[in-house]
């Protein structure tokens, strides 16, 4: 007999019965925000190519690209796998990778999909030509540039036409223009300095730009930019293509941050956890800790009871493997042990490894689960 443990829900649960900890998608929500996503991408004229390695699901990207993305962004080559075995026919490696095994990935992969790479070196450019030709491929490659990131990405002009030269010789590649990503201006949280430093961002794309131009090479996509700046970068005039990821889901780290435009995004990512001690006035404990929630954004900002009006006000404190540290505004014993199983919904601070820790979505409207989509790029990191 083969022991397993059972499912979390079926569809046609209520909340209020699901197993915990668990993954849930408010599906209202998160088709406010696909669809806030396409009219801003739309009113501007530029390509929306999603971040998968947000939701690493392919149930979401084939979402996403039924509402008019072109494709998505993975950060891996093995991410790409479930992304390209479920239809998805264009998808860019918005990073750049070295060694064998990481080619042969590649190359596999562009028998199957249009696939396009970033590299910032020499080396990347030869090891994949050469074997692209091998196999008889062909791969759209752009090289990242740095414009504020100071990660990777080459920094000079110079340094780039040495590249776009490099993949002009070999017979496998494609130039296709470039990548410009700054992440770090995502998460500023006052939006004056985020508007600005999206505009330092986009100067310097469109210096590189001129760059190839004088050279008389045409660069017909620039493509970066993420949630925090996407109105700003589809406005620029510079990007042809933006990669927001979190924008489906609005974390509590960019629910934090300051938005002066118009566009509004919308929580759709809960943890849902179980109050499973309440022994003591001012502290109860939920079921959900490092194990299930990542805290390298901060921890949850907001705890919401489920199927409660009028409780006490609930703050997580701390998280240890298995536990949440919840601070209750209950005064008295028999108030805090009324807590004991009590459901609370949890944005995540970061939704990216957050989703990393689970295998599916629960997707729910009205407190019911309606569908159950699986996680199917979770782990997928090479």
């Amino acid at each position: 007999m083969l022991l397993a443990p059972p499912p979390a829900a079926q569809v046609g649960d209520t909340l209020a019965t699901v197993a915990t900890p668990s993954l849930l998608i408010d599906l209202a929500a998160f088709e406010a925000n696909v669809a806030q996503m396409g009219t801003l991408t739309a009113r501007h004229g530029v390509a929306l190519r999603p971040h998968a390695k947000a939701h690493k699901s392919s149930a979401i990207a084939r979402r996403q690209v039924d509402a008019g993305a072109v494709g998505v962004c993975c950060q891996k080559l093995s991410e790409a796998y479930p992304f390209a075995a479920a239809g998805i026919e264009s998808i860019h490696i918005s990073n750049e990778f070295v060694g064998a095994d990481k080619v042969r990935m590649a190359v596999e992969l562009a028998a199957h999909v249009r696939l396009s790479v970033c590299v910032d070196a020499m080396a990347q450019v030869v090891a994949l030509g050469e074997a692209a030709e091998r196999a008889g491929v062909q791969i759209d490659v752009l090289p990242e540039v740095d414009v504020g990131q100071h990660r990777c990405g080459v920094m000079t002009g110079d340094a780039l036409l040495l590249l776009v030269d490099a993949i002009a010789a070999q017979p496998a590649l494609r130039f296709t223009g470039i990548q410009a990503y700054h992440g770090g201006a995502q998460h500023i949280a006052d939006w004056s300095a985020r508007t600005t430093e999206a505009g330092r961002a986009a100067e310097q794309a469109a210096h590189f730009v001129c760059t190839l131009q004088a050279r008389g090479i045409q660069c017909a996509i620039v493509t970066g930019g993420g949630t925090g700046t996407v109105e700003l970068d589809a406005a620029s005039g510079v990007y042809t293509e933006v990669q927001p990821g979190s924008y489906l889901f609005m974390d509590g780290d960019y629910g934090a941050i300051a938005w002066g435009g118009e566009w509004r995004w919308r929580h759709s990512l809960f943890v849902l956890s179980t109050i499973m001690s309440a022994t003591r006035p001012g502290v109860a404990v939920c079921d959900v800790g490092l194990k299930g929630l990542a805290v390298d954004s901060g921890l949850p900002r907001s705890v919401r009871l489920l199927n409660a009006s009028g409780g006490p006000e609930l703050t997580y404190i701390a998280a240890n493997d298995e536990h949440g540290m919840l601070e209750s505004k209950a005064a008295r014993h028999d108030d805090a042990s009324a807590l004991l199983g009590k459901r609370i919904l949890l944005p995540p601070g970061h939704c990216d490894p957050t989703v990393n820790l689970y295998d599916e979505y629960l997707i729910y409207r009205d407190q019911e689960v309606i569908e159950i989509w699986p996680i199917d790029a979770r782990g997928l990191s090479r």
